[in-house]
């Protein structure tokens, strides 16, 4: 008769589970350093953070991936001198080689590994943005139902109002033939800026196919250096290996000549720049509104520029409709991305410091068993209307 070896309850239960896998498992990057500030262990996610793998990134100096006079660094020292947690919030990351991050930063000493240190790293814009998207797409419903109200109280009376210039047009004579020329003007001037808000009402599904997102910024830049950016120096830095963007060229045009004029605007006469981004992200995903469908949003185009940026009180709701920092503006232009983002299937987010404005837009990207939407667009003018912006 045999004995049967004692069974461990823990294993059979599923209780005993390697950390290391817990650790892969976490999707914030997540590493440990040791004394001299080299990479002894990095997680999955710190892999896509930092654009390397495992083995490429293991042993390599943390300043020879980040800049060596972020705050971080002095929080790594801190915790290692002192033997205490410290944690920092909104951090602003820049590097060719990750990007522009904003991150909340949490680091510990690990007891009895003389000096070694784990750093935590949570991206904040990835949770922000899918909060603002709720709140841009509420932006976007809420000027489709004004632009709706407006296409219908106003334009019929302001026709009758044109008329009623045109028949006195033909009964008076001299310098009076000017006044009635001017409400003319102005009512067919105030009826194109209603026929633009009416675009916002149209709820159907917009016409989307393969476009080439590159192509399309390459247009832009092109239009703003010709005319309104021409005191810009614009700075494209592209990932060629991205797919097609599923979209409509149009839409897009007018989309990111709206963000490019905005930024040229923000910039100096001396000094502007104006930097195009474009990356893949993985692990974006994002709930369709009233389905379970989930969609996958990889494809990240940034506009960055270093204006005055957008005062902190505007920020939370810079994509409303009459919202703006100009004198002149009627805050339509951001209102018109957030919809055409939105329609896209696409988020949308903004991040504005003095000299460091970026508007980041993630949208979906062709795949094999995504079925294409159909529906006309009416932005097929691709000039520059100021009552637009």
């Amino acid at each position: 008769m045999s004995i049967d070896a004692p069974v461990n309850n823990d294993v059979a239960d599923g209780l005993e589970i390697d950390p290391i896998k817990i650790l892969e498992a976490l999707p914030s990057p997540l590493l440990t350093l040791t004394a001299q500030n080299r990479i002894a262990f990095l997680n999955s996610s710190a892999e896509l953070f930092f654009g390397g793998s495992f083995v490429s990134l293991k042993g390599v100096l943390l300043s020879d991936l980040l800049p060596d006079d972020l705050p971080l660094f002095g929080m790594i020292n801190q915790a290692r001198t002192q033997g205490i947690s410290i944690s920092d919030y909104d951090l602003l990351i820049e590097t060719p080689r990750i990007g522009l991050k904003i991150v909340n930063i949490g680091v510990s000493p690990i007891p009895d590994s003389k000096g070694a240190v784990g750093v935590s790293l949570f991206e904040r814009s990835i949770a922000q943005r899918l909060h603002h998207q709720q709140q841009f797409r509420g932006a976007a419903r809420s000027v489709s139902g004004m632009a709706a109200m407006l296409a219908h109280e106003v334009k019929n009376p302001l026709s009758g109002i044109r008329g009623a210039a045109q028949l006195l047009s033909q009964t008076i004579k001299g310098d009076d033939q000017s006044l009635t020329d001017l409400i003319c003007e102005e009512t067919d001037r105030i009826c194109s800026l209603v026929d633009k808000m009416e675009e916002f009402s149209d709820e159907r599904p917009i016409r989307k196919t393969a476009v080439n997102i590159h192509e399309i910024l390459d247009h832009c830049r092109q239009l703003a250096s010709s005319g309104f950016g021409s005191h810009v120096n614009f700075i494209e830095a592209y990932d060629p290996s991205l797919p097609p963007v599923l979209g409509n060229r149009f839409i897009l045009i007018q989309l990111f000549l709206n963000l490019m004029k905005n930024a040229c605007e923000s910039v100096s006469k001396v000094g502007g720049e104006i930097k195009i981004l474009t990356s893949y992200r993985h692990g974006m995903r994002v709930n369709v509104g009233g389905t379970k469908e989930k969609v996958n949003l990889p494809l990240q185009i940034s506009i960055q520029d270093n204006g005055i940026g957008i005062p902190e009180d505007l920020t939370a709701n810079i994509f409303e409709a009459f919202v703006t920092t100009k004198v002149s503006g009627t805050g339509l232009g951001l209102a018109f991305v957030a919809k055409a983002v939105s329609d896209h299937g696409g988020v949308i987010e903004v991040d504005s410091l003095p000299e460091n404005t970026t508007f980041n837009i993630t949208l979906p990207v062709v795949e094999p068993d995504i079925q294409i939407k159909t529906r006309d667009t009416k932005y097929v003018n691709h000039s520059i209307d100021e009552d637009f912006f």
